[in-house]
């Protein structure tokens, strides 16, 4: 009887021991995962084919917009995106490298040119988020990399709006449905450092629901050296919803006025632009960007030696529009996109044929490819 219970009890306590040894080795485990499990790494790699129809093919016969603008086999960029995901406090560092990477981020220098984003953010309550550094535009539809654009190519609302900022801004969540940002920030796409001692405030009101979302954002501020410039104001309104299962429709809305220094009237932009697609299975879906974008009193009439330049027509009063009808298709094979596109631009005598004339259309072609991970 004593051996039996003492066999029963070394039985006990061995299980105990090997218990309590498990639990100790998980709990090790998780402690040593914790920080690691937070540590979230993506990006993409994109390239692209582009041909005039139209015009010559060389590099500069291209529409006004960003990117995807080279001729024939051409690069995109490499993108790379570390982030850490604390219950508090966290950080994103967002780099990027090749030609479309060098445009996001022209006003860089130096070995900061990578730099696409680089900013700190804390989770103050559930309702509260602060956010320090570089960040991409609140603004417009579109966005710098390509994995956040149904189009390969852009839109020249969103070429000439901002593309990134520097500074401080605070996220509002008022309910489930409400959102709300307020933000100090250095003049549009000065992300470095500030050479003007100005600065640009800006903000947001946004809903989100089942089907869709809208935002309405705002900026206002001296974007240059005091005295050379007047503020800038921006007003934007982005939407999307689903309207059906398969069928989504994006709207994008922006106006921008410049305010002259002494007599003179201001100048700037406006334009708006639809995005219908249709995902017509589960791997591929048909799209629509149709852009009407218009500048007045010379917005974007920029000096060239001696005379003046513009990405779209002017007229004597620095007055002139276009139109861009972009037709995209999006074929994913597993983590690869592919983008075959067709894009007409037509604004008053600002293109070249094939023969160097000048003329009112540039119809091009172009195939982008994108691999995300």
């Amino acid at each position: 009887m004593k051996t039996q219970t003492f066999t029963h009890i070394l039985k006990r306590l061995t299980f105990m021991s090997l218990a309590l040894s498990f639990l100790g080795m998980q709990a090790q485990e998780e402690t040593e995962k914790k920080w690691f499990d937070n540590v979230n790494v993506s990006g993409s790699v994109d390239g692209y084919y582009r041909y005039n129809i139209t015009a010559d093919n060389r590099d500069f016969f291209a529409p006004g917009t960003s990117f995807v603008n080279r001729a024939g086999f051409a690069l995109g960029m490499a993108n790379v995106i570390l982030n850490y995901e604390g219950s508090k406090v966290g950080f994103v560092a967002d780099l990027v490298y090749g030609p479309r990477g060098e445009e996001a981020v022209f006003l860089s220098t130096g070995s900061s040119q990578i730099v696409n984003q680089l900013y700190v953010y804390w989770n103050v309550s559930e309702k509260v988020k602060l956010t320090f550094g570089n960040f991409n535009t609140y603004l417009g539809y579109e966005v710098i990399s390509p994995v956040g654009n149904f189009n390969y190519s852009t839109s020249y609302m969103f070429s000439y709006g901002p593309f990134s900022h520097t500074g401080l801004k605070a996220d509002f969540a008022l309910n489930d449905e409400w959102s709300a940002m307020l933000a100090v920030m250095n003049p549009t796409d000065y992300t470095e450092s500030n050479p003007f001692d100005t600065y640009i405030v800006g903000a947001q009101l946004g809903y989100s629901g089942e089907t869709g979302s809208a935002f309405l954002n705002f900026r206002y501020g001296n974007e240059g050296e005091p005295g050379a410039v007047g503020p800038t104001f921006q007003a934007d309104l982005t939407t999307g919803w689903d309207l059906t299962e398969s069928f989504y429709l994006g709207i994008n809305g922006t106006y921008l006025s410049t305010e002259p220094q002494g007599d003179g009237d201001a100048s700037g932009f406006y334009g708006i632009a639809l995005y219908p697609q249709l995902k017509t299975s589960e791997s591929f879906t048909i799209g629509l960007r149709g852009e009407y974008f218009a500048q007045y009193n010379g917005g974007l009439v920029f000096a060239d030696g001696g005379g003046f330049i513009s990405p779209i027509a002017f007229d004597n009063e620095g007055d002139g529009d276009v139109i861009a009808i972009t037709l995209t298709g999006s074929y994913d094979v597993g983590d690869l996109t592919l983008k075959p596109e067709f894009r007409l631009d037509s604004s008053e005598d600002v293109f070249l044929d094939k023969d160097d004339e000048v003329t009112s259309t540039l119809a091009s072609f172009v195939v982008g490819a994108i691999y995300k991970f």
